[in-house]
């Protein structure tokens, strides 16, 4: 650029501060160029940039900080770090939602009329809002599945839709009480339960972008990884009917899963995978906050909790603690060695 600069030019290189500075030293000049190209000299005192052009540079922003192998090594592993946070985020909340839903069916025809009863009770005689918000709890959660093997199967579009739908059922929580007669949920629960969700949906919408490589599983068949899970669940909840909750089933593939990754990991003999231990780390903190904040909500109930269902709780928050701080230093370490 020559001449003195003008205002328009100014804001658009303070836009374009939202990206990394390997990324400006490369591209600033051109981008102002290109920015300012279509905008009379005359009136670039009086103009600013775009809300689009804003919005573009935001997501190119996102994009470049959760770079790929070409980029500067910290993006290259923040990048691999969160794409590896989503996969595995998404995989268990698929594998939760239909070993859920097939534990719910077979307890209902198991249980004659008086199961499919109970089952309708939960989409009959509330309303039309409340019997929609319903079918979509129950349905809407089986998109994750097809969130996960539609990443798998590099449908990144379709990945991105399935399990933004997928996410929507846990903000019903916070709008129930708005639109019919329903109790303002248990905030810490409701919370952790929106975070669990939103938070690997919206790593996978921006972490798996159009210059990220395809999704992989490092272990296994995607099919066989997923079965394996849903067995896990189900038979989590199946041999222990007593302390399960909403928490239970999840948890427990994680603990074993995250412990035979770190099992796996020590038989090689050499430093690899700092990424995937830095991304089981962040999955674990997070079922970690979710497990704590379902403890904390069963606090509230009037009756005393079984003995055998706070033993496993604790059990559950101890080993998730404990497999976390090993995944987060094993991690830590990994990396910095390469």
């Amino acid at each position: 650029m020559t001449g003195a600069t003008t205002l328009l030019e100014a804001r658009y290189r303070a836009v374009l501060r939202l990206l990394p500075m390997y990324y400006r030293q490369e591209r600033e000049e051109e981008m102002v160029e290109v920015f300012l190209g279509e905008t009379d000299r005359d009136l670039q005192d009086e103009s600013r940039p775009t809300l689009g052009e804003a919005a573009s540079v935001a997501a190119l922003a996102v994009r470049t900080r959760l770079g790929t192998a070409t980029a500067p090594r910290r993006y290259a592993v923040l990048g691999s770090t969160v794409r590896l946070f989503a996969l595995c985020a998404v995989l268990l909340q698929a594998a939760a939602a239909v070993a859920d839903r097939a534990l719910e069916l077979t307890w209902t025809s198991t249980h004659g009329s008086f199961g499919r009863d109970v089952f309708m009770s939960g989409f009959t005689g509330q309303g039309p809002v409340v019997a929609s918000a319903a079918v979509a709890a129950w349905v809407l959660p089986l998109l994750w599945t097809v969130g996960c093997f539609a990443l798998l199967h590099d449908r990144r579009r379709t990945a991105r839709i399935s399990v933004l739908l997928a996410a929507l059922p846990t903000l019903w929580p916070f709008l129930a009480p708005f639109v019919a007669d329903f109790p303002p949920p248990a905030p810490a629960y409701a919370t952790a339960t929106a975070a669990f969700a939103w938070l690997p949906a919206l790593a996978l919408c921006t972490s798996w972008h159009r210059d990220a490589p395809p999704a992989a599983l490092s272990v296994g068949t995607p099919g066989t990884v997923y079965l394996g899970c849903c067995v896990v669940m189900g038979a989590s909840v199946v041999v222990l009917p007593g302390v399960a909750d909403s928490v239970w089933a999840p948890t427990t593939c994680f603990v074993l899963g995250a412990l035979g990754w770190l099992v796996r990991r020590g038989r090689r003999g050499r430093t690899a995978g700092g990424e995937g231990a830095l991304a089981l780390a962040g999955l674990g903190l997070l079922i970690l906050t979710l497990r704590v904040a379902a403890a904390y909500t069963w606090l509230d109930v009037s009756m005393p909790l079984p003995t055998a269902m706070v033993a496993g709780f604790a059990v559950q928050a101890a080993a998730l603690l404990l497999l976390t701080a090993a995944l987060a230093v094993v991690g830590g370490r990994d990396v910095a060695a390469r």
